[in-house]
């Protein structure tokens, strides 16, 4: 049991020594481990590319944030203008500017009922 221990430990130190040293890279390491390392480097190229296209989608949501804010910006100033312009007082000076003899109405407008 204790040699076993001993072993166990005197692997350790040999196989992070030979990382250390870098001559894991002269045995058979990469054809022991070919299909590990093929894997490591597809997940990197996936998460790399995965990790680009969220950056490229959320410049996109920013810019379509800004089109969006600037959109409700114009739409308000534009309900602001037509608010000023369709206020009866403004209409009535357009009316006198323009020399056309329209009047207010002095009595109510009244409806009609169909029998």
């Amino acid at each position: 049991m204790k040699q076993k221990k001993e072993h166990k430990k005197n692997t350790r130190r040999f196989a992070f020594g030979e990382f250390l040293d870098g001559s894991f890279l002269d045995k058979k390491f990469f054809s022991k481990h070919s299909k590990l390392i093929l894997l490591i480097v597809v997940l990197l190229f996936v998460y790399i590319s995965n990790h680009y296209s969220v950056i490229m989608k959320l410049a996109e949501i920013n810019r379509l944030q800004q089109e969006l804010n600037d959109a409700k910006y114009e739409a308000l100033m534009y309900s602001s203008e037509f608010m000023q312009e369709s206020r009866q007082s403004h209409i009535k000076s357009m009316v006198e500017e323009k020399g056309l003899e329209l009047k207010e109405l002095t009595e109510p407008p009244y409806t009609l009922k169909v029998k």
